[in-house]
């Protein structure tokens, strides 16, 4: 990297900015900390945010916020790196700051329809049983979530490694609003230089359907990994050499 890069991490739903801690580590590791400086957003009712109320916050307060986090923190020429439900937040946060950020890079990241909720978006049936919905790795029981789960994080986990996340994973919840807001807002898309990095072995997210999102949200450069939805702790050094690159494009493009 030829200058330090400030980097930007948003995370998905039902996890904290803790789940970044590993790829935060590569990077140091292989720029011997000279990629400039690491910043593990928390929305609201997650990770350091975890015990906040959050019933009354709407998703306009919820980019407010993490805009706030990220200039108080100093950060300038962003790369902002988000991961899953963190797709439906990144453009508001572009559009509220749009000289913030240098390059937003999603991670198999999903962005409802205007009109559309996050919940509608998913479905309720398997993957692949509706064309217009994004559907499950397995039946849909609402009361049985938590059984969903190895399949949808850690299909490319180790015993190990499954326990550990198993054991963090749903301590953190977004705010309710997120689930019910439709007012989703593609207007400023583009105006920041985006890539994409598609998870070939994603047990929330298939392959068609990452290939729809990152159309959705305007992703010129489309990176492929073999690594499932959780690929920031199955596979971060190949994710921060990804980060890495992707920065470094931007630079020369400039």
């Amino acid at each position: 990297m030829s200058a330090p890069t400030d980097f930007a991490f948003l995370h998905g739903g039902g996890q904290g900015g803790w789940v970044w801690n590993n790829t935060i580590a590569a990077l140091r590791r292989q720029t011997d900390g000279a990629f400039g400086r690491a910043l593990a957003l928390d929305v609201p009712g997650c990770g350091n945010k975890r015990d906040r109320k959050t019933d009354e916050l709407l998703p306009g307060d919820v980019s407010r916020e993490l805009i706030a986090d990220l200039e108080h923190a100093g950060m300038k020429d962003v790369v902002l790196v988000g991961h899953s439900q963190a797709g439906s937040v990144m453009p508001a946060m572009v559009e509220i700051r749009p000289k913030l950020f240098r390059r937003l890079i999603y991670v198999s990241c999903s962005i409802p329809l205007p009109g559309q909720t996050v919940l509608q978006m998913m479905g309720t049936g398997r993957h692949g049983s509706n064309e217009n919905e994004v559907g499950w790795p397995a039946d849909f029981e609402i009361n049985k979530v938590r059984q969903r789960y190895p399949s949808m994080f850690c299909n490319d986990m180790d015993e190990a490694g499954t326990a550990a996340f198993l054991s963090k994973i749903g301590t953190d919840a977004w705010p309710m609003q997120m689930y019910s807001a439709t007012n989703w807002n593609f207007d400023n898309l583009g105006a920041v230089p985006a890539s994409y990095v598609m998870c070939l072995r994603d047990g929330i997210l298939p392959l068609a359907w990452q290939e729809i999102f990152a159309t959705r949200l305007k992703a010129t450069e489309r990176i492929r990994i073999d690594a499932g939805h959780q690929v920031m702790n199955t596979r971060p050094h190949a994710l921060a050499e990804i980060l890495r690159l992707e920065a470094m494009r931007q630079k020369f493009a400039a």
